[in-house]
Protein backbone atom coordinates (compact mmCIF):
# COMPACT_ATOMS: atom_id res chain seq x y z
CA UNK A 1 0.00 0.00 0.00
CA UNK A 2 2.92 2.35 -0.60
CA UNK A 3 1.08 4.29 -3.28
CA UNK A 4 2.34 7.19 -5.32
CA UNK A 5 1.39 10.41 -3.58
CA UNK A 6 -0.48 11.37 -6.71
CA UNK A 7 -2.62 8.23 -6.57
CA UNK A 8 -6.29 9.24 -6.41
CA UNK A 9 -8.50 7.76 -3.70
CA UNK A 10 -9.26 4.14 -4.51
CA UNK A 11 -11.00 1.89 -2.00
CA UNK A 12 -10.08 -1.22 -3.96
CA UNK A 13 -6.34 -0.68 -3.38
CA UNK A 14 -6.88 -0.46 0.38
CA UNK A 15 -9.08 -3.54 0.48
CA UNK A 16 -6.56 -5.61 -1.48
CA UNK A 17 -3.65 -4.60 0.75
CA UNK A 18 -5.70 -5.09 3.92
CA UNK A 19 -6.74 -8.55 2.80
CA UNK A 20 -3.32 -9.73 1.65
CA UNK A 21 -0.89 -8.10 4.08
CA UNK A 22 0.81 -10.12 6.80
CA UNK A 23 3.90 -9.33 8.84
CA UNK A 24 6.32 -12.24 8.98
CA UNK A 25 7.95 -12.60 12.38
CA UNK A 26 11.35 -14.34 12.31
CA UNK A 27 12.51 -16.49 15.19
CA UNK A 28 15.24 -13.96 16.02
CA UNK A 29 15.44 -10.26 15.24
CA UNK A 30 17.66 -7.22 15.66
CA UNK A 31 16.47 -3.84 14.41
CA UNK A 32 20.03 -2.54 13.87
CA UNK A 33 21.30 -5.69 12.13
CA UNK A 34 18.20 -6.60 10.12
CA UNK A 35 16.77 -3.17 9.25
CA UNK A 36 18.98 -0.18 10.01
CA UNK A 37 22.38 -1.37 8.78
CA UNK A 38 21.14 -2.40 5.34
CA UNK A 39 20.52 1.19 4.18
CA UNK A 40 24.23 1.98 3.79
CA UNK A 41 25.23 5.44 2.58
CA UNK A 42 21.76 6.98 2.57
CA UNK A 43 21.27 9.81 5.07
CA UNK A 44 19.67 8.49 8.27
CA UNK A 45 19.56 11.66 10.39
CA UNK A 46 19.50 15.36 9.53
CA UNK A 47 19.85 17.34 12.77
CA UNK A 48 19.90 21.08 13.28
CA UNK A 49 19.41 23.66 15.98
CA UNK A 50 18.78 26.40 13.45
CA UNK A 51 22.40 27.46 13.20
CA UNK A 52 24.41 24.23 13.16
CA UNK A 53 23.59 21.30 10.90
CA UNK A 54 24.77 17.70 11.19
CA UNK A 55 24.02 14.86 8.81
CA UNK A 56 24.68 11.19 9.54
CA UNK A 57 24.46 8.38 7.01
CA UNK A 58 23.19 4.98 8.08
CA UNK A 59 26.77 3.74 7.84
CA UNK A 60 28.07 6.58 10.03
CA UNK A 61 25.47 5.91 12.72
CA UNK A 62 26.19 2.21 12.38
CA UNK A 63 29.83 2.86 13.20
CA UNK A 64 29.11 5.26 16.07
CA UNK A 65 26.43 3.08 17.65
CA UNK A 66 28.60 -0.04 17.32
CA UNK A 67 31.39 1.74 19.18
CA UNK A 68 28.82 2.94 21.68
CA UNK A 69 27.60 -0.64 22.14
CA UNK A 70 31.16 -1.72 22.82
CA UNK A 71 31.51 1.02 25.42
CA UNK A 72 28.24 0.07 27.12
CA UNK A 73 29.26 -3.58 27.28
CA UNK A 74 32.59 -2.58 28.87
CA UNK A 75 30.71 -0.49 31.46
CA UNK A 76 28.62 -3.55 32.34
CA UNK A 77 25.40 -3.01 30.40
CA UNK A 78 24.22 -6.22 28.78
CA UNK A 79 21.33 -8.20 27.41
CA UNK A 80 18.09 -7.71 29.31
CA UNK A 81 19.36 -4.75 31.38
CA UNK A 82 16.90 -1.86 31.74
CA UNK A 83 18.36 1.54 30.91
CA UNK A 84 16.62 4.88 31.52
CA UNK A 85 17.41 7.19 28.58
CA UNK A 86 16.58 10.79 29.47
CA UNK A 87 17.94 12.85 26.59
CA UNK A 88 16.58 15.70 24.45
CA UNK A 89 16.47 15.38 20.66
CA UNK A 90 20.21 15.53 20.14
CA UNK A 91 22.05 13.10 17.83
CA UNK A 92 23.31 11.10 20.82
CA UNK A 93 19.72 9.96 21.50
CA UNK A 94 19.49 8.11 18.19
CA UNK A 95 23.05 6.80 18.54
CA UNK A 96 22.41 5.46 22.04
CA UNK A 97 19.06 3.91 21.22
CA UNK A 98 20.80 1.93 18.46
CA UNK A 99 23.72 1.09 20.75
CA UNK A 100 21.41 -0.23 23.46
CA UNK A 101 19.55 -2.35 20.93
CA UNK A 102 22.86 -3.77 19.71
CA UNK A 103 23.81 -5.01 23.20
CA UNK A 104 20.28 -6.33 23.79
CA UNK A 105 19.51 -3.91 26.62
CA UNK A 106 15.97 -2.59 27.20
CA UNK A 107 15.76 1.20 26.70
CA UNK A 108 13.28 3.14 28.83
CA UNK A 109 12.94 6.48 26.99
CA UNK A 110 12.01 9.36 29.31
CA UNK A 111 11.27 13.02 28.76
CA UNK A 112 13.73 15.55 30.16
CA UNK A 113 10.71 17.21 31.80
CA UNK A 114 10.69 14.52 34.49
CA UNK A 115 11.38 15.73 38.01
CA UNK A 116 13.49 13.96 40.62
CA UNK A 117 10.27 12.55 42.08
CA UNK A 118 9.24 11.10 38.70
CA UNK A 119 12.67 9.49 38.32
CA UNK A 120 12.50 8.11 41.84
CA UNK A 121 9.22 6.38 40.98
CA UNK A 122 10.84 4.74 37.96
CA UNK A 123 13.68 3.50 40.14
CA UNK A 124 11.17 1.99 42.56
CA UNK A 125 8.96 0.47 39.85
CA UNK A 126 11.57 -1.59 38.04
CA UNK A 127 15.19 -2.61 38.34
CA UNK A 128 17.12 0.00 36.36
CA UNK A 129 20.70 -0.95 35.55
CA UNK A 130 21.84 2.42 34.14
CA UNK A 131 20.70 6.00 33.59
CA UNK A 132 21.85 8.06 30.61
CA UNK A 133 21.34 11.84 30.57
CA UNK A 134 23.06 15.18 29.97
CA UNK A 135 24.82 17.40 32.50
CA UNK A 136 21.75 19.67 32.36
CA UNK A 137 19.54 16.98 33.93
CA UNK A 138 22.09 15.02 35.96
CA UNK A 139 21.23 16.85 39.18
CA UNK A 140 17.65 15.53 39.08
CA UNK A 141 18.93 11.99 38.63
CA UNK A 142 21.31 12.32 41.58
CA UNK A 143 18.51 13.75 43.70
CA UNK A 144 16.24 10.82 42.84
CA UNK A 145 18.97 8.26 43.56
CA UNK A 146 19.83 9.87 46.89
CA UNK A 147 16.17 9.93 47.92
CA UNK A 148 15.49 6.38 46.78
CA UNK A 149 18.53 4.76 48.35
CA UNK A 150 18.40 6.76 51.58
CA UNK A 151 16.03 4.15 53.02
CA UNK A 152 16.90 1.14 50.87
CA UNK A 153 19.81 -1.06 50.01
CA UNK A 154 20.69 -2.23 46.53
CA UNK A 155 22.88 -1.53 43.55
CA UNK A 156 22.98 2.11 42.54
CA UNK A 157 22.46 2.44 38.76
CA UNK A 158 25.40 3.00 36.49
CA UNK A 159 25.51 6.71 35.61
CA UNK A 160 26.36 7.69 32.03
CA UNK A 161 26.48 11.30 30.93
CA UNK A 162 26.68 13.26 27.71
CA UNK A 163 29.12 15.78 29.10
CA UNK A 164 31.37 15.81 32.14
CA UNK A 165 30.43 15.26 35.79
CA UNK A 166 32.17 13.75 38.78
CA UNK A 167 31.13 10.17 39.43
CA UNK A 168 29.62 9.68 35.96
CA UNK A 169 30.93 7.82 32.92
CA UNK A 170 31.63 10.21 30.05
CA UNK A 171 29.87 8.45 27.18
CA UNK A 172 31.72 10.11 24.32
CA UNK A 173 35.13 9.43 25.82
CA UNK A 174 34.25 5.81 26.61
CA UNK A 175 32.83 5.30 23.12
CA UNK A 176 35.85 6.73 21.34
CA UNK A 177 38.25 4.29 22.99
CA UNK A 178 35.97 1.22 22.79
CA UNK A 179 36.05 -1.66 20.34
CA UNK A 180 33.03 -1.87 18.05
CA UNK A 181 30.25 -4.36 18.80
CA UNK A 182 27.70 -4.61 16.00
CA UNK A 183 25.31 -6.67 18.06
CA UNK A 184 23.46 -9.95 18.14
CA UNK A 185 19.92 -11.03 17.48
CA UNK A 186 17.41 -11.80 20.21
CA UNK A 187 14.34 -13.99 20.17
CA UNK A 188 11.46 -12.02 18.68
CA UNK A 189 9.39 -12.43 21.85
CA UNK A 190 12.15 -11.09 24.13
CA UNK A 191 11.70 -7.67 25.78
CA UNK A 192 12.84 -4.74 23.64
CA UNK A 193 11.49 -1.47 25.10
CA UNK A 194 9.63 -0.11 28.10
CA UNK A 195 7.46 2.99 28.35
CA UNK A 196 5.77 4.42 31.43
CA UNK A 197 2.25 5.50 30.51
CA UNK A 198 -0.17 7.48 32.67
CA UNK A 199 -3.21 5.94 34.31
CA UNK A 200 -6.25 7.35 36.09
CA UNK A 201 -6.39 5.25 39.24
CA UNK A 202 -2.73 4.89 40.07
CA UNK A 203 0.79 5.77 39.05
CA UNK A 204 2.02 5.23 35.48
CA UNK A 205 1.81 1.68 34.14
CA UNK A 206 4.88 0.01 32.67
CA UNK A 207 4.28 -0.96 29.04
CA UNK A 208 6.58 -3.77 27.90
CA UNK A 209 7.16 -4.28 24.17
CA UNK A 210 8.95 -7.19 22.55
CA UNK A 211 11.43 -7.20 19.68
CA UNK A 212 8.51 -7.96 17.37
CA UNK A 213 5.83 -5.66 18.80
CA UNK A 214 7.69 -2.35 18.40
CA UNK A 215 11.05 -2.48 16.54
CA UNK A 216 9.65 -4.88 13.93
CA UNK A 217 5.95 -3.96 13.80
CA UNK A 218 6.50 -0.24 13.27
CA UNK A 219 7.06 -1.22 9.65
CA UNK A 220 3.26 -0.91 9.61
CA UNK A 221 3.44 2.69 10.86
CA UNK A 222 6.13 3.76 8.43
CA UNK A 223 4.76 2.02 5.37
CA UNK A 224 1.05 2.70 5.58
CA UNK A 225 0.23 5.77 7.66
CA UNK A 226 3.46 7.78 7.33
CA UNK A 227 3.61 6.70 3.68
CA UNK A 228 7.41 6.92 3.63
CA UNK A 229 10.00 5.74 1.16
CA UNK A 230 13.79 6.11 0.66
CA UNK A 231 14.75 9.72 0.04
CA UNK A 232 11.97 11.26 2.12
CA UNK A 233 12.90 13.74 4.87
CA UNK A 234 10.49 13.14 7.75
CA UNK A 235 10.00 15.55 10.65
CA UNK A 236 8.21 14.42 13.79
CA UNK A 237 8.08 17.04 16.56
CA UNK A 238 7.50 14.59 19.42
CA UNK A 239 9.66 14.67 22.54
CA UNK A 240 12.11 11.75 22.55
CA UNK A 241 10.57 10.53 25.82
CA UNK A 242 7.19 9.73 24.31
CA UNK A 243 6.25 6.54 22.46
CA UNK A 244 5.40 8.74 19.46
CA UNK A 245 9.15 9.20 18.97
CA UNK A 246 9.52 5.43 18.55
CA UNK A 247 6.66 5.51 16.04
CA UNK A 248 7.78 8.41 13.93
CA UNK A 249 11.34 9.43 14.81
CA UNK A 250 12.96 6.03 14.99
CA UNK A 251 11.43 2.77 13.77
CA UNK A 252 8.81 3.93 11.24
CA UNK A 253 11.08 6.12 9.09
CA UNK A 254 14.13 3.86 9.25
CA UNK A 255 12.15 0.78 8.25
CA UNK A 256 11.48 2.64 5.00
CA UNK A 257 14.99 4.03 4.49
CA UNK A 258 13.75 7.60 5.01
CA UNK A 259 15.77 10.36 6.67
CA UNK A 260 14.74 11.55 10.13
CA UNK A 261 14.79 15.34 10.46
CA UNK A 262 15.24 16.86 13.90
CA UNK A 263 15.13 20.48 14.99
CA UNK A 264 16.58 20.93 18.46
CA UNK A 265 14.98 23.61 20.58
CA UNK A 266 14.24 23.53 24.28
CA UNK A 267 11.12 25.29 25.45
CA UNK A 268 7.56 25.64 24.29
CA UNK A 269 6.30 24.85 20.82
CA UNK A 270 6.73 27.82 18.49
CA UNK A 271 4.25 27.70 15.57
CA UNK A 272 5.95 30.49 13.58
CA UNK A 273 9.36 28.85 13.90
CA UNK A 274 7.88 25.50 12.86
CA UNK A 275 6.37 26.98 9.69
CA UNK A 276 9.65 28.78 8.98
CA UNK A 277 11.55 25.51 9.38
CA UNK A 278 9.19 23.74 6.99
CA UNK A 279 9.95 26.40 4.40
CA UNK A 280 13.71 26.49 5.04
CA UNK A 281 14.50 22.77 4.86
CA UNK A 282 13.52 20.19 2.19
CA UNK A 283 11.12 18.34 4.52
CA UNK A 284 8.71 16.06 2.67
CA UNK A 285 6.54 14.64 5.47
CA UNK A 286 5.50 16.09 8.82
CA UNK A 287 4.01 14.55 11.97
CA UNK A 288 2.67 16.56 14.89
CA UNK A 289 -0.11 16.60 17.46
CA UNK A 290 -3.39 18.38 16.65
CA UNK A 291 -2.40 21.17 19.05
CA UNK A 292 0.51 22.04 16.76
CA UNK A 293 -1.80 22.26 13.74
CA UNK A 294 -4.26 24.43 15.65
CA UNK A 295 -1.51 26.85 16.58
CA UNK A 296 0.09 26.89 13.12
CA UNK A 297 -3.22 27.60 11.38
CA UNK A 298 -3.47 30.82 13.38
CA UNK A 299 -0.06 31.89 12.10
CA UNK A 300 -0.80 31.27 8.42
CA UNK A 301 -2.20 33.89 6.07
CA UNK A 302 -5.86 33.42 5.18
CA UNK A 303 -4.90 33.11 1.53
CA UNK A 304 -3.42 29.94 0.03
CA UNK A 305 -0.09 28.97 1.63
CA UNK A 306 2.19 26.70 -0.40
CA UNK A 307 4.96 24.53 1.01
CA UNK A 308 7.62 23.80 -1.60
CA UNK A 309 8.59 20.24 -0.64
CA UNK A 310 6.03 19.02 1.91
CA UNK A 311 3.50 16.60 0.51
CA UNK A 312 2.16 14.57 3.45
CA UNK A 313 0.93 15.68 6.89
CA UNK A 314 -0.13 13.34 9.69
CA UNK A 315 -1.39 13.90 13.23
CA UNK A 316 -1.78 11.71 16.30
CA UNK A 317 -1.75 11.92 20.08
CA UNK A 318 -5.22 13.36 20.62
CA UNK A 319 -8.42 13.78 18.58
CA UNK A 320 -8.13 16.00 15.50
CA UNK A 321 -11.30 17.97 14.90
CA UNK A 322 -12.64 18.35 11.39
CA UNK A 323 -12.48 22.16 11.46
CA UNK A 324 -8.68 22.07 11.63
CA UNK A 325 -8.45 19.53 8.82
CA UNK A 326 -10.73 21.65 6.65
CA UNK A 327 -8.88 24.87 7.45
CA UNK A 328 -5.49 23.26 6.81
CA UNK A 329 -6.79 21.95 3.50
CA UNK A 330 -8.08 25.42 2.57
CA UNK A 331 -4.79 27.10 3.49
CA UNK A 332 -2.28 24.56 2.11
CA UNK A 333 -4.22 22.49 -0.40
CA UNK A 334 -3.41 19.32 1.56
CA UNK A 335 -5.16 17.18 4.15
CA UNK A 336 -3.88 16.28 7.57
CA UNK A 337 -4.14 12.49 7.82
CA UNK A 338 -5.23 11.60 11.34
CA UNK A 339 -3.98 8.37 12.91
CA UNK A 340 -4.72 6.44 16.06
CA UNK A 341 -2.80 4.11 18.33
CA UNK A 342 -1.50 3.89 21.87
CA UNK A 343 1.76 3.47 23.74
CA UNK A 344 0.66 -0.17 23.83
CA UNK A 345 0.37 -0.43 20.03
CA UNK A 346 1.74 0.69 16.72
CA UNK A 347 -0.56 2.65 14.39
CA UNK A 348 -3.87 0.73 14.24
CA UNK A 349 -6.33 3.18 12.65
CA UNK A 350 -5.55 5.82 10.09
CA UNK A 351 -6.46 7.94 7.14
CA UNK A 352 -4.52 6.84 4.07
CA UNK A 353 -3.68 8.44 0.75
CA UNK A 354 -5.54 5.69 -1.10
CA UNK A 355 -8.84 6.47 0.65
CA UNK A 356 -11.17 9.47 0.59
CA UNK A 357 -10.66 11.61 3.67
CA UNK A 358 -13.65 12.19 5.91
CA UNK A 359 -12.54 15.20 8.00
CA UNK A 360 -12.83 14.37 11.69
CA UNK A 361 -12.74 10.61 11.20
CA UNK A 362 -10.04 8.40 12.72
CA UNK A 363 -9.92 6.53 9.44
CA UNK A 364 -9.93 2.77 8.96
CA UNK A 365 -7.97 -0.21 10.34
CA UNK A 366 -4.34 -0.56 9.35
CA UNK A 367 -3.36 -3.78 7.54
CA UNK A 368 -2.31 -6.34 10.13
CA UNK A 369 -5.06 -5.43 12.61
CA UNK A 370 -8.70 -6.40 12.99
CA UNK A 371 -10.27 -3.41 14.76
CA UNK A 372 -13.91 -2.95 15.69
CA UNK A 373 -16.26 -1.34 18.20
CA UNK A 374 -17.56 -3.56 21.01
CA UNK A 375 -20.00 -3.26 23.88
CA UNK A 376 -19.33 -3.93 27.57
CA UNK A 377 -19.61 -7.69 26.94
CA UNK A 378 -17.09 -7.72 24.10
CA UNK A 379 -19.74 -8.05 21.38
CA UNK A 380 -19.36 -6.10 18.13
CA UNK A 381 -21.97 -3.35 17.83
CA UNK A 382 -23.72 -2.14 14.69
CA UNK A 383 -22.61 0.94 12.71
CA UNK A 384 -23.64 4.15 14.41
CA UNK A 385 -23.65 2.58 17.88
CA UNK A 386 -21.08 3.88 20.34
CA UNK A 387 -18.77 1.40 22.04
CA UNK A 388 -15.16 0.76 22.90
CA UNK A 389 -12.42 0.56 20.26
CA UNK A 390 -11.11 -3.00 20.34
CA UNK A 391 -8.38 -5.00 18.63
CA UNK A 392 -8.93 -8.69 17.96
CA UNK A 393 -6.37 -10.90 19.72
CA UNK A 394 -7.91 -14.32 19.08
CA UNK A 395 -7.28 -16.68 17.42
CA UNK A 396 -4.10 -14.76 16.56
CA UNK A 397 -2.61 -11.85 18.49
CA UNK A 398 -1.45 -9.05 16.13
CA UNK A 399 2.28 -8.41 16.05
CA UNK A 400 2.17 -4.72 16.98
CA UNK A 401 0.55 -5.12 20.40
CA UNK A 402 2.48 -4.87 23.68
CA UNK A 403 3.17 -7.96 25.75
CA UNK A 404 2.08 -6.82 29.22
CA UNK A 405 2.02 -4.17 31.90
CA UNK A 406 5.17 -5.20 33.70
CA UNK A 407 4.54 -6.25 37.28
CA UNK A 408 0.79 -5.65 36.96
CA UNK A 409 -0.97 -8.79 35.69
CA UNK A 410 -4.36 -7.53 36.86
CA UNK A 411 -4.09 -4.40 34.71
CA UNK A 412 -3.03 -6.54 31.76
CA UNK A 413 -5.99 -8.84 32.31
CA UNK A 414 -8.42 -5.90 32.41
CA UNK A 415 -7.52 -5.01 28.82
CA UNK A 416 -9.15 -8.21 27.57
CA UNK A 417 -12.83 -8.81 26.82
CA UNK A 418 -13.25 -12.21 25.26
CA UNK A 419 -11.34 -12.24 21.99
CA UNK A 420 -10.67 -8.49 22.09
CA UNK A 421 -8.05 -6.14 23.52
CA UNK A 422 -10.00 -3.05 24.57
CA UNK A 423 -8.27 0.29 24.29
CA UNK A 424 -10.27 2.35 26.78
CA UNK A 425 -11.30 4.77 24.01
CA UNK A 426 -14.84 5.06 22.72
CA UNK A 427 -15.98 5.51 19.14
CA UNK A 428 -18.54 4.41 16.56
CA UNK A 429 -18.21 3.20 12.97
CA UNK A 430 -20.17 4.54 10.05
CA UNK A 431 -21.66 2.42 7.28
CA UNK A 432 -18.46 2.61 5.22
CA UNK A 433 -16.23 1.37 8.06
CA UNK A 434 -14.71 4.71 9.11
CA UNK A 435 -14.18 5.18 12.86
CA UNK A 436 -15.31 8.31 14.68
CA UNK A 437 -13.86 9.20 18.07
CA UNK A 438 -16.29 9.91 20.92
CA UNK A 439 -14.16 10.10 24.06
CA UNK A 440 -12.05 8.20 26.51
CA UNK A 441 -13.59 5.53 28.64
CA UNK A 442 -11.33 6.61 31.48
CA UNK A 443 -10.30 10.05 32.65
CA UNK A 444 -6.97 10.42 30.86
CA UNK A 445 -6.31 14.01 29.82
CA UNK A 446 -4.70 14.66 26.43
CA UNK A 447 -3.32 18.17 26.30
CA UNK A 448 -0.92 19.43 23.63
CA UNK A 449 -0.03 15.82 22.83
CA UNK A 450 0.79 14.94 26.47
CA UNK A 451 -1.04 12.06 28.11
CA UNK A 452 -1.69 12.84 31.77
CA UNK A 453 -3.41 10.83 34.46
CA UNK A 454 -5.43 12.81 37.06
CA UNK A 455 -3.98 10.69 39.85
CA UNK A 456 -0.49 12.06 39.20
CA UNK A 457 -1.62 15.68 39.56
CA UNK A 458 -3.92 14.97 42.51
CA UNK A 459 -1.08 13.19 44.30
CA UNK A 460 1.01 16.36 44.15
CA UNK A 461 -1.82 18.73 45.08
CA UNK A 462 -2.68 16.78 48.21
CA UNK A 463 0.84 17.44 49.51
CA UNK A 464 0.08 21.16 49.74
CA UNK A 465 -1.29 22.13 53.18
CA UNK A 466 -4.14 24.13 51.64
CA UNK A 467 -5.58 21.13 49.79
CA UNK A 468 -8.01 18.88 51.62
CA UNK A 469 -8.93 16.91 48.51
CA UNK A 470 -8.98 17.47 44.77
CA UNK A 471 -10.29 16.09 41.50
CA UNK A 472 -8.48 16.69 38.24
CA UNK A 473 -10.28 16.53 34.88
CA UNK A 474 -9.99 17.73 31.31
CA UNK A 475 -11.41 21.10 30.37
CA UNK A 476 -11.95 22.24 26.76
CA UNK A 477 -9.44 24.63 25.20
CA UNK A 478 -9.43 26.12 21.71
CA UNK A 479 -5.68 25.73 21.18
CA UNK A 480 -4.66 22.66 23.20
CA UNK A 481 -7.85 20.68 22.74
CA UNK A 482 -7.94 19.95 26.46
CA UNK A 483 -6.24 21.48 29.48
CA UNK A 484 -5.95 20.32 33.07
CA UNK A 485 -8.45 21.66 35.56
CA UNK A 486 -8.39 20.98 39.28
CA UNK A 487 -11.43 21.16 41.55
CA UNK A 488 -10.11 21.73 45.06
CA UNK A 489 -11.63 21.51 48.51
CA UNK A 490 -9.58 23.67 50.88
CA UNK A 491 -8.51 22.76 54.38
CA UNK A 492 -9.77 24.87 57.28
CA UNK A 493 -8.03 28.21 57.54
CA UNK A 494 -7.50 28.75 53.82
CA UNK A 495 -9.62 30.99 51.60
CA UNK A 496 -9.94 31.00 47.79
CA UNK A 497 -7.86 33.67 46.08
CA UNK A 498 -5.95 34.32 42.87
CA UNK A 499 -2.76 34.29 44.91
CA UNK A 500 -3.53 30.78 46.13
CA UNK A 501 -4.30 29.64 42.57
CA UNK A 502 -0.85 30.79 41.45
CA UNK A 503 0.78 29.24 44.51
CA UNK A 504 -0.81 25.86 43.83
CA UNK A 505 0.13 25.98 40.15
CA UNK A 506 3.75 26.73 41.00
CA UNK A 507 3.70 23.97 43.63
CA UNK A 508 2.67 21.40 41.02
CA UNK A 509 5.27 22.66 38.55
CA UNK A 510 7.95 22.27 41.21
CA UNK A 511 6.98 18.76 42.32
CA UNK A 512 6.23 17.07 39.02
CA UNK A 513 6.82 17.63 35.31
CA UNK A 514 5.75 21.25 34.57
CA UNK A 515 3.33 20.30 31.76
CA UNK A 516 1.14 18.60 34.37
CA UNK A 517 0.15 21.73 36.25
CA UNK A 518 -3.56 22.70 36.27
CA UNK A 519 -4.14 25.72 34.06
CA UNK A 520 -7.55 26.15 35.69
CA UNK A 521 -8.40 25.81 39.38
CA UNK A 522 -11.86 26.00 40.85
CA UNK A 523 -12.42 25.96 44.60
CA UNK A 524 -15.47 24.07 45.79
CA UNK A 525 -17.05 23.11 49.12
CA UNK A 526 -17.34 19.45 48.16
CA UNK A 527 -16.70 17.01 45.31
CA UNK A 528 -19.38 14.76 43.76
CA UNK A 529 -18.91 11.19 44.96
CA UNK A 530 -20.40 7.74 44.60
CA UNK A 531 -22.02 5.94 47.54
CA UNK A 532 -18.73 4.15 48.14
CA UNK A 533 -16.91 7.47 48.35
CA UNK A 534 -15.21 7.52 44.94
CA UNK A 535 -14.93 10.91 43.27
CA UNK A 536 -17.11 11.14 40.17
CA UNK A 537 -14.62 12.76 37.81
CA UNK A 538 -16.85 12.04 34.84
CA UNK A 539 -19.56 14.28 36.28
CA UNK A 540 -17.08 17.13 36.68
CA UNK A 541 -15.73 16.62 33.17
CA UNK A 542 -19.22 16.63 31.65
CA UNK A 543 -19.92 19.85 33.50
CA UNK A 544 -16.79 21.39 31.96
CA UNK A 545 -17.57 20.35 28.42
CA UNK A 546 -21.21 21.30 28.88
CA UNK A 547 -20.06 24.87 29.51
CA UNK A 548 -18.33 24.91 26.14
Amino acid sequence: MTFSRETPPNMQDYEKEYREFSLCVPETFSFPLDIFDKWGERIALFWTDGSREEKFSFNELRGLSSKGAGALKKMGVGRGDKVLVMLPNIPKWWELMLALMRVGAIPIPATTLLTAKDIEYRLSATNIKAVITTDEDAGKVEGAINAFFSSRTGNIPLLVIIGERHGWHNYTRERDKASAFEGERALSNEPAMIYFTSGTTGPPKIVLHTQASYPLAHLITGRFWLDLRPGDLHWNISDTGWAKAAWSSLFGPWHMGATVFSFYKRGKFDPSLTIETMERYPITTFCGPPTAYRMMVKEMPASRFAFQTLSHFVAAGEPLNKEIIQTWRARTGMYVYDGYGQTETVNVLGNFKCLPVKPGSMGMPVPGFVVDVVDEYGQVVSPGIEGEIAIKVSPERPVGLFREYLGNPEATKRTLKGEWYVTGDRAYKDDEGYFWFVGRADDIILTSGYRIGPFEVESVLIEHPAVKESAVVASPDEIRGEIIKAFIVLTRGYQPSEALVKELQEFVKKHTAPYKYPRKIEFTDELPKTISGKIKRKELKLREFGKS
